[in-house]
């Protein structure tokens, strides 16, 4: 998914300097961006208050939006360079292109993980016909130095790895989570998991203490260590945790995101998660003029411009709180 603020600004983030070393409970209240003509998102990330969880940079939440009437999701082709793309739904389809040519559609708990490396471009739209609700998340992990220029690739897995406990089904998006690994292709030690509550449940869960977490509200009524987190905020976790408490008034879904905390300082900027001012100008540059990011085909529509590049010198930085 784009980031279609057309007045977007710099995000100076990573960095091991500004990384909670210790239990918080810091509730993020999100952002609302409107993406396309009918979708509106709540951003959580990047935050006024945190610009990242481990190699998370970037988690927007949307629905359950009643799309029966509407054209539901309709996002043009974008690029992206630097980061890969995690795709998740609870209720409703997103059919996906790109330019490597892939087309495919996601369902509830599938995982569509796209890793842009050096350049790719794709669009995201609900397929015609839809289903009436559609209700998800999209999120962005920024890749190392080490690997940030790979061959970009698409993965789709229908059958994700799951951690049970009584009340309390956790499915693995990405990453290890209590000794079990998603299929998905990481390149950070990190952890994406959806967590399914029942109604009266209560659990914990084990962590990394090595790792900072947060956890995404999507759905119902429930306390993270003993925090109420409505649908559409999050709460960020820090770090030195063996165990997370959950609770549950009503069944609930939320959404478990960690990792080390990323140690390496970047710029990202629109689409793009770069290190300097110049790789930001270059990538511009490229998806307005060249070839670079190739060609999306079979959307019904134009490609998505960039916007201007903000006056003030991009540079990247330490995170900031």
């Amino acid at each position: 998914m784009s980031n279609l603020d057309r007045q977007a600004t710099p995000s100076v983030c990573g960095g091991r300097g500004f990384v909670v070393a210790e239990p918080v409970r810091e509730l993020l209240t999100p952002r609302r961006v409107q993406l396309g003509e009918s979708t509106e998102v709540r951003r959580l990330l990047p935050n006024l208050g945190r610009r990242m969880v481990g190699a998370w940079a970037f988690v927007d939440h949307y629905g359950p939006d009643d799309i029966a009437d509407e054209p539901g999701m309709q996002v043009p082709p974008h690029p992206h360079m630097g980061l890969q793309t995690v795709s998740w739904l609870h209720d409703g389809e997103v059919l996906h292109r790109d330019s490597l040519g892939s087309l495919q559609t996601i369902r509830p708990r599938e995982l569509g993980l796209m890793t842009s490396g050096r350049a790719i471009s794709h669009s995201e739209e609900s397929p015609k016909p839809h289903a009436r609700f559609l209700h998800g998340a999209q999120l962005w992990v920024a890749l190392p130095d080490s690997d940030r220029h790979v061959e970009p690739h698409f993965q789709h897995h229908t059958d994700l790895p799951t951690v049970t406990a009584p009340g309390l089904t956790a499915t693995v998006i990405l990453g290890d989570l209590d000794g079990v690994t998603s299929p998905g292709k990481a390149y950070t030690p990190i952890v994406g998991a959806d967590l399914a509550l029942a109604a009266g449940a209560e659990a914990r869960l084990p962590l990394e203490p090595d790792f900072e977490y947060a956890v995404l509200s999507m759905s119902g009524e429930a306390e993270v260590d003993g925090v109420p987190v409505l649908p559409g905020s999050m709460l960020y976790l820090g770090c030195g945790r063996t165990e997370l408490p959950l609770r549950a008034t009503s069944e609930a879904g939320l959404m478990l995101l960690g990792g080390e905390p990323f140690e390496e300082e970047i710029v990202m900027w629109w689409n793009f998660v770069g290190r300097s001012q110049e790789e930001i100008e270059e990538a511009r540059h490229d998806w307005m003029e060249g070839p670079r990011f190739g060609e999306v085909k079979g959307y019904d529509g134009g490609r998505l411009p960039a916007p201007a590049l903000p006056p003030v010198a991009l540079k990247p930085r330490g995170r900031v709180r």
